[in-house]
């Protein structure tokens, strides 16, 4: 597909990450004005709010701050508002006069979470990230467990954890027990981390298994997603139940939703399974998506530095799979259920979406300008950005950023 030309000039731009093609949905708020519903076109946001009369559509949809109800109203109504924006924003469109003046500029707005989340799990669905970790602490022959080439590894998470992009991450307390030392102790991480993924929204809900086909048709779209890590605190609490308190402190995700129709061009086949899937987890055809990846760290005092580049069509395991094993045991899913990728890295130390990862673990640092790193440090800035390269335009996320502020004092301690 080729750019689609709008009649605002700021879409068409080359490198524009937000042209008509895309259509990302968020919520932003411009000075004392309640947050509301947007959609990026160019350098603006679209209020659909102000023109939702002229969008066909039954009923209230963008009465609140949040796309939720949107997302519930399932996969015709998702089409039908897609190709009626298209209608008012290309290139000759009649309706110019009447949408003109509900165009926002990006750059005076406040970005705000774009939906309320109702249920968030984290999946282990990167080949490499599984296999650089199960190395790393179990060693090559024993890096994947047995089950990994049969499912979609996953955890539940807590969805008071999600946070928009832009909002400071507090370095957390908890249990610990470095090597060498008889006894856990109470005390802030020092070993935090950050983790590239790409995290599916689901729209429509379901109450009983869905196949992978149903499952895909589910999605509304897709951000980025941090997944701050306290890897002491998870060294000393997995076993046997896996990530709690060391993946509760923060998780961070992209304020626009790249819907899945934006992405439709960009779907590509996946590495064949090593091992033979069973038949619920079939895929029905490509379903992963070439999206080009990458992580940048700025240090408090510091110019920034890009320390992986990878690409999301390095997953194992496609989010229509991940969201298919989730429902196989009849778990209801729920619109504004967020479905994290895992760890997405590739087979090069560059592509590694992971501090433990690119510094094996604190042994090897990382070079960035002006020094090193083995994991972030108080005041590092952590951006994740993605886009899909189209022919003549990009599909962009926004940026997904987060800073890392000290830990507080010790909770427990007497005054």
């Amino acid at each position: 597909m080729v750019l689609i030309r709008s009649w605002l000039r700021s879409a068409n731009a080359p490198g524009c990450p937000f042209p008509l093609n895309n259509l990302p949905c968020g919520v932003f708020s411009v000075g004392e004005v309640a947050p509301r519903c947007g959609v990026a076109i160019g350098d603006m946001i679209l209020d659909m709010a102000a023109v939702e009369g002229l969008l066909g559509l039954t009923g209230p949809l963008f009465d609140a701050p949040s796309w939720n109800a949107v997302m519930a109203a399932g996969p015709d109504v998702w089409a039908g508002l897609r190709a009626r924006l298209l209608d008012l924003l290309v290139e000759g469109a009649v309706e110019q006069p009447m949408i003109a003046p509900h165009l926002v500029p990006q750059a005076g707005a406040r970005l705000h979470l774009p939906f309320r989340v109702a249920e968030y799990t984290d999946f282990y669905a990167g080949r490499h990230h599984a296999q650089n970790v199960g190395t790393m602490f179990r060693g090559a022959e024993h890096a994947l467990p047995p089950n990994w080439l049969h499912m979609p590894i996953g955890y539940n998470g807590r969805a008071s954890s999600v946070v928009v992009s832009g909002e400071e991450v507090r370095r957390p307390w908890g249990q610990v027990k470095p090597a060498g030392e008889d006894a856990p102790r109470f005390a802030p991480s020092a070993r935090f981390d950050f983790e590239l993924e790409l995290a599916a929204v689901v729209g429509t809900p379901s109450d009983r298994p869905v196949t992978v086909a149903e499952a895909d048709a589910m999605i509304f779209g897709y951000v980025l997603l941090n997944d701050w890590s306290a890897r002491d605190i998870q060294a000393w609490e997995y076993q046997p139940l896996g990530p709690f308190q060391a993946k509760a402190t923060a998780t961070t995700i992209s304020p626009w939703i790249v819907t899945r129709a934006a992405l439709q061009p960009f779907r590509v086949p996946g590495p064949p399974p090593d091992q033979p899937l069973l038949p619920y987890l079939a895929e029905p055809g490509p379903m992963k998506y070439d999206i080009a990846l990458e992580v940048a760290l700025t240090p408090e005092a510091g110019p920034e530095t890009v320390i992986c580049r990878t690409n999301a069509a390095q997953l194992y395991y496609s989010a229509a799979q991940q969201l298919a094993h989730h429902a196989s045991s009849g778990c209801p899913m729920n619109s504004g259920d967020l479905l994290g990728s895992g760890t997405i890295s590739g087979p090069l130390r560059d592509s590694r979406g992971s501090l433990l990862e690119l510094s094996w673990g604190g042994r090897d640092p990382l070079a960035i300008k002006g020094g090193t790193r083995c994991f972030l440090e108080d005041g590092d800035c952590v951006t994740l950005r993605g886009a899909a390269q189209g022919d003549g335009y990009l599909i962009g996320f926004g940026e997904c950023s987060g800073r890392l502020l000290p830990a507080r004092r010790d909770p427990y301690a007497r005054p």
